[in-house]
């Protein structure tokens, strides 16, 4: 049986995120008004060899820390299902 885990790493608060503001211009320009600050991130979509939730999220978080997101600069959220 596998468990499926998807992370979402996001740019933390108050870090700069080009990405995000050329995509905000990009919809100024395409006439997408009332678009307030845009974040960009990324979602990792995994499929673990687990069959206990518990362990599939504890196993999905430490990836993110240790290589999925820069802890630094970025958070993330680990959902299973």
């Amino acid at each position: 049986m596998t468990i499926r885990a998807r992370v979402t790493v996001m740019p933390k608060p108050g870090v700069l995120d080009p990405q995000g503001k050329a995509i905000g211009h990009a919809l100024a320009n395409l006439g997408f008004a009332g678009v307030g600050e845009v974040r960009a991130g990324k979602v990792i979509e995994l499929e673990l060899a687990e069959t206990d939730p518990a362990k599939a999220k504890a196993v999905a978080e430490e990836m993110a820390r240790r290589l999925l997101a820069n802890t630094v600069i970025e958070s993330y959220r680990v959902e299973i299902g």
